[in-house]
C-alpha cells in the first residue's frame, strides 16, 4: 500500500442526505472527490463530478466511500453485476459510512480481503447538521493502517475518528449509539405530548429537564426547536430510524442479550411510518404520538 497522502483521491457511492453533504465537505477540503448515485437528481445536487457507474468510480479513485440505505443494498453494490468487486484494485480501501448490519459488514470485509482490498466499517454520528459543518463523529472497525491512510480524507468531514477494533466493531458501535438516539427521541416525544395534554408550558418544561436528570440529546437539541415549529428537516427519516432499531434488536439477539426497551422504541417509529410519516424526519414521531393522543401538536 502507498503511504497516506493529502491528495489521495476518493469517490462517494450514494449522494443522498448524508453522502452528498460529506462529498461536498471533501471537495471543500481541497481533496479530489467523485461521486455516483442511481438518482440523477441527487447526483446533480451533490455538486461534485460524477461517474456513470459504480465500476467506473472504483477504477477512478483510491478510496471508495459508501453511503447507502441498508446492508442488502451495500452487498448488491459490492458484489452484484457490475459491482465494486469487478473493478476494485489490490490495495484499495473501501469505507462504509452507512448504518449497516455488523455481521454483514464482517462478511463483506472477508470477501474483499480475498481480493486484497481493505474494508473499513465506519459508523457516523451527528446527523445532517454535523455533516454540513464537518463535525461528524466516526466509529471505525477494521485495519488500523488503512484507517491512517484514509484519515486525511476523514478529517475533512469529522472532528472525532475512533478506531473501535476488529471488522464489524465500527458498525456495532453505530447501531448501539443509534438505539440510544432513537430511545431518547421517542421517549421525549411521548413526554412532550403528555406535557401538552397536562397543560404544562413546554418551553419551561424543557428548561427544567435540561438542568435535571432527564436531560438528553433530544431535549437539548431537538425539542427546543420543534416546539417553535422547526422540525429540523433533512435528517434521518422515521422509516430509516425503524430500520436502525431493527438492526439493534438483531444485534442483541446475536449476542444473547434481552432487549426490554427496543420493541417499545421500534413501535413508536413503526407507528409514525404507518401514519404516513415514514419518509419524513424522525422528529415527526412526536406528531404520530400526538395523532393517537387525539391530534395533539406541541408547537406553541
Amino acid at each position: 500500500m502507498t503511504d497516506a497522502s493529502p491528495q489521495l483521491s476518493s469517490g462517494m457511492i450514494g449522494l443522498g442526505n448524508m453522502g452528498g453533504r460529506i462529498a461536498r465537505r471533501i471537495r471543500d477540503g481541497g481533496l479530489p472527490i467523485r461521486g455516483f448515485d442511481v438518482s440523477e437528481e441527487q447526483a446533480a445536487a451533490a455538486g461534485v463530478e460524477t461517474e456513470a457507474s459504480v465500476a467506473a468510480l472504483a477504477e477512478a479513485v483510491d478510496v471508495v466511500f459508501l453511503s447507502l440505505p441498508d446492508s442488502s443494498v451495500i452487498e448488491s453494490v459490492a458484489f452484484g453485476d457490475g459491482g465494486l468487486a469487478s473493478s476494485l484494485r489490490r490495495g484499495q480501501v473501501v469505507v462504509d459510512l452507512s448504518t449497516a448490519s455488523p455481521s454483514s459488514s464482517v462478511r463483506i470485509q472477508g470477501r474483499l480481503a480475498e481480493l486484497d482490498v481493505v474494508f473499513l466499517d465506519a459508523g457516523i454520528s451527528g446527523g445532517a447538521a454535523a455533516a454540513e459543518k464537518g463535525t461528524l463523529t466516526l466509529m471505525v472497525g477494521g485495519d488500523a493502517s488503512a484507517l491512517e491512510r484514509a484519515r486525511p480524507i476523514l478529517e475533512t468531514f469529522s472532528t472525532g475518528v475512533h478506531h473501535m477494533g476488529a471488522p464489524g466493531s465500527g458498525h456495532t458501535a453505530k447501531v448501539l449509539n443509534n438505539f440510544l438516539n432513537g430511545v431518547s427521541l421517542a421517549a421525549t416525544a411521548e413526554v412532550m405530548v403528555a406535557a401538552k395534554r397536562a397543560g404544562l408550558d413546554l418551553a419551561q418544561l424543557l428548561e427544567v429537564v435540561n438542568s435535571s436528570s432527564g436531560v438528553n440529546f433530544a431535549t437539548l437539541n431537538r425539542f427546543p426547536r420543534i416546539v417553535e415549529g422547526d422540525y429540523l428537516e433533512g435528517g434521518l427519516t422515521n422509516r430509516l430510524m425503524a430500520k436502525d432499531i431493527r438492526l439493534y434488536l438483531e444485534l442483541l439477539q446475536e449476542v444473547s442479550v434481552t432487549s426490554f426497551c427496543g420493541p417499545a422504541c421500534l413501535g413508536a417509529f413503526d407507528l409514525a411510518t404507518a401514519l404516513g410519516y415514514g419518509d419524513q424526519i424522525s422528529n415527526r414521531v412526536v406528531d404520530a404520538i400526538g395523532d393517537v393522543a387525539g391530534g395533539v401538536r406541541i408547537q406553541s
